[in-house]
């Protein structure tokens, strides 16, 4: 996990040990996480309408002013789980604004931290495609940030889009994808590259880990994204030698040890008998 969902998670946890707690969404897109959290007495709902106790949580994806402000009025107390770099993100956008750039993030227009980087905006864009570039209208400056957890490489060709769109405008791009992201999307491509097979671990809902599924599925035909060890099928790795595994930012890690630990014993079940001196290597290598 990334830090800002471990420290999430952990003043989730704290904090009903404390007392009632609910949460504003899902405060990552894990189900293996939330059913822990569920099992521990937090509630978790979508709306401030339909918080029932005394304490509320922002996600680790953040959320707007408006949100926590409509919280607020409510007399509810506000703990912020937001991730630090989300939180760069906000003040980016922000300063965008006031130095007069058009806002334009680059992002799934629905997801919870898009929202939470748009909804104080009077006015602005959201853009992931060459069609949604071509819908913009003509501004003198444009100010572009971005999703935290968008592959950076996505990112970087919807600003040259807009540059090439308004060859007249001014385009500042202020990169907010965020560090872990990247280096989990290079990580995961060397992986799919010496691989004959990628298993990518996280819920069905986290866009970084689609990213994963995605970014793998460019250099490795056999691609299988799995929430838990329970949905991996054995025909999925029939001729298959090398397998990597790869994880979202939200992924605890007893499911990728569960994940490695099914597929370990699915290697010693195929691999023949060997001397005793070469079983010893491949055990020394392991450990490696």
């Amino acid at each position: 996990m990334c830090f800002g969902v471990r420290d999430a998670i952990e003043l989730a946890t704290q904090q009903a040990v404390s007392g009632p707690l609910t949460v504003l969404g899902e405060l990552v897109h894990n189900e293996t996480v939330l059913s822990e959290l569920r099992s521990r007495g937090v509630r978790i709902t979508q709306q401030v309408a339909e918080v029932e106790t005394r304490t509320v949580m922002i996600t680790a994806h953040g959320a707007s002013e408006k949100a926590i402000g409509r919280a607020r009025e409510r007399g509810l107390n506000v703990l912020e789980a937001t991730c630090p770099l989300v939180q760069v993100a906000h003040r980016a956008v922000a300063k965008l604004v006031r130095e007069g750039y058009h806002p334009v993030i680059v992002g799934k227009r629905e997801h919870v931290e898009v929202r939470g980087l748009t909804e104080d905006l009077e006015d602005f864009d959201v853009v992931l495609s060459e069609a949604e570039v071509f819908e913009l209208k003509e501004r003198e400056r444009f100010g572009v940030a971005a999703q935290t957890t968008q592959p950076i490489e996505k990112v970087r060709e919807m600003v040259g889009l807009i540059r090439k769109r308004f060859p007249r405008a001014e385009v500042r791009f202020v990169d907010t994808v965020c560090r872990p992201t990247k280096e989990r999307q290079h990580a995961a491509i060397e992986l799919a590259q010496r691989a004959d097979a990628v298993v990518v671990i996280g819920g069905a809902h986290s866009n970084n880990t689609q990213e994963l599924v995605r970014a793998c599925s460019r250099f490795c035909e056999r691609v299988h994204h799995v929430q838990a060890a329970v949905d991996l099928r054995e025909e999925w790795f029939e001729g298959v030698l090398t397998v990597g595994i790869t994880a979202g930012t939200s992924t605890p890690d007893s499911s990728i040890d569960e994940v490695w630990q099914w597929l370990d014993q699915l290697a010693s079940r195929r691999i023949p008998p060997q001397p005793a001196h070469t079983i010893a290597e491949l055990q020394h290598g392991q450990a490696a």
